[in-house]
């Protein structure tokens, strides 16, 4: 009953027909229409009427964003793609090269280290040979270039 003026009405008004709402007390008028003319009056006239469309709501997708930014959902399970997805590689490699430098330049500075190991270790540095700080530090003891103790 109906199917072909709630089709109809669906096209006229560019939506699916489960949105198309008709009028209850003007069906008479609607069962009349046969027409796209027709129909297209009763959409004017407000007989038949467009509903509102069902949506995703986005309660939860605010509260998961509340959440991660008191640090919670955010562990290896609700992670997708690699580390480096996360964090960039240039990035960390332009922090850990930055440190690296600034430690052996004061090392120099306050001649703590020989002018000529200063570049070894600059170009070892450069070359990807420490991991980190600490590893360039561990290096640096095991090979007694450091003449300061405190160092």
């Amino acid at each position: 009953m109906l199917k072909v003026q709630r089709r109809l009405a669906a096209q006229i008004m560019k939506c699916g027909i489960n949105r198309v709402k008709f009028d209850s007390s003007r069906m008479d008028d609607i069962k009349e229409a046969i027409t796209k003319r027709d129909v297209k009056s009763l959409i004017s006239s407000g007989a038949i009427s467009k509903g509102r469309g069902l949506n995703a709501s986005r309660f939860w997708a605010r509260l998961r964003k509340e959440q991660k930014s008191y640090n919670k959902q955010k562990g290896h399970g609700s992670r997708k793609g690699k580390r480096t997805a996360r964090l960039n590689s240039k990035r960390t490699w332009i922090n850990k090269i930055r440190l690296q430098r600034r430690y052996l330049k004061s090392l120099r500075d306050s001649n703590a280290i020989a002018t000529h190991s200063y570049h070894e270790l600059y170009m070892k540095s450069k070359g990807g040979f420490f991991r980190s700080l600490r590893h360039l530090k561990l290096y640096l003891n095991e090979r007694g270039l450091v003449k300061d103790e405190k160092r």
